[in-house]
């Protein structure tokens, strides 16, 4: 119930939050399983709440096992269709873990489940495709051997900024990698970097490679016109919005940068905050409007003040 009412809550912030999401090959977004989605990794939770938004059916992600340290956030990742991936940074002794977190991805498999895997390993902010981690091969070997018709779909997401709220997202799904792409009668070592080899020649072309100070190559990329008419459409709605969300905005980006400005998950906790503090600003502010004035009118601010977002960030800058 929960993964549910945050993935319909995620699905109508989705246009406020994204300016625009570009999408390859769309068709992509109705697969049944048994798929998995093997993933760059450039925005913390922000990749897999992106892929799961968007998807027609639920998606699994695997995630960093140190978020899993206590038994009650444990089993509200779980609840939440996460599970836990540990690496030698998070102790060797958890590593062992790992085995348990593929025996539960190869049971959701059978049941044609969707799982989404960052086949880097580690995030970081930039327009680059990092070295692959070993983790997709195996697991996704290990389903081939178990029989499980198992697809391998490559995705590279790339952002116009890490920062900036109101981005452009890009989201490139390559072909499908199965069984008969590789010889399952090879020793592991080999398999697996065969594998990693198929998935790498394909995520270089999914995922952008610009540097990060080359302004006017990210501006050629990833900047997306507006039209004319539409910014003088949208203009005053547009400067309703931005005055209207400035006292929720402006103490929240304060409060996460502080606590974010030396890591890369600035993005994905600043969208998860406005996530969940947003329906409660909308509340307090019909309230508002209903006892300080006598008319019905303020039954309308719950879908006016986030079109009025909508419209600003339709045509904010970039």
């Amino acid at each position: 119930m929960l993964y549910r009412l945050l993935k319909i809550a995620a699905r109508l912030a989705l246009p406020i939050f994204c300016r625009k999401v570009v999408i390859n090959k769309p068709e992509v977004l109705h697969s049944a399983g048994p798929l998995l989605l093997a993933s760059n990794h450039p925005n913390s939770f922000l990749d897999s709440v992106i892929l799961d938004t968007l998807f027609e059916k639920p998606v699994w992600s695997l995630a960093r096992g140190d978020a899993f340290r206590k038994s009650w956030h444990a089993r509200l990742l779980k609840r939440l269709y996460i599970l836990p991936v540990y690496r030698t940074s998070e102790g060797v002794e958890n590593l062992t873990e790992n085995y348990k977190t593929f025996e539960e991805c190869i049971t959701l498999f059978r049941q044609n489940s969707i799982i989404t895997i960052f086949s880097e390993g580690k995030c970081i902010n930039e327009w680059h495709l990092r070295p692959l981690k070993k983790g997709t091969a195996r697991l996704a070997i290990r389903a081939w051997e178990e029989g499980i018709p198992l697809k391998v779909i490559p995705v590279g997401i790339n952002y116009s900024s890490f920062t900036r709220f109101g981005k452009n997202i890009f989201l490139n799904f390559g072909e499908p990698i199965t069984a008969t792409d590789i010889n399952l009668a090879e020793p592991e070592g080999v398999r697996n970097l065969a594998f990693n080899a198929k998935l790498e020649e394909q995520l270089k072309q999914l995922v952008y490679e610009i540097p990060k100070n080359a302004t006017a190559g990210q501006r050629k990329i990833l900047f997306i016109p507006v039209p004319a008419w539409k910014k003088i459409l949208l203009l005053v709605p547009a400067a309703i919005g931005w005055l209207t969300h400035l006292p929720l905005y402006l103490p929240v980006k304060s409060f996460v940068w502080k606590r974010t400005r030396h890591n890369d998950h600035y993005d994905s906790i600043m969208t998860g905050v406005l996530l969940l503090s947003y329906p409660f600003y909308l509340l307090l502010i019909t309230v508002l409007a209903a006892g300080f004035t006598g008319c019905g009118w303020y039954l309308l601010l719950p879908v006016g003040i986030p079109f009025t977002a909508w419209a600003f960030v339709k045509i904010k800058k970039q």
